[in-house]
């Protein structure tokens, strides 16, 4: 999380919202005080590489499971 003074956002808004754009999470202080957050509105899609990564440090689920604790498994989450 980036800090930035009220004359810091004033002086440099537009270095700060491209920040904020890349999905950066902003806290303005005045007098030393934290009193205000800035964070991106629109909500950002997960890259292809990050996707790729995430699923391939997880092994499937049913991976190594006999076909009977498979079936168990889905009939629990299903109830």
């Amino acid at each position: 999380m980036k800090t930035v003074t009220v004359r810091d956002l004033k002086n440099r808004f537009a270095d700060v919202a491209k920040g904020i754009d890349h999905g950066e999470v902003v806290t303005i202080t005045r007098c030393g005080t934290a009193f205000a957050t800035l964070t991106s509105a629109k909500v950002r899609k997960p890259s292809k590489a990050f996707i790729a990564k995430h699923y391939k440090e997880r092994k499937p689920v049913e991976k190594g499971m006999s076909k009977e604790a498979i079936e168990k498994l889905w009939s629990d989450l299903r109830d």
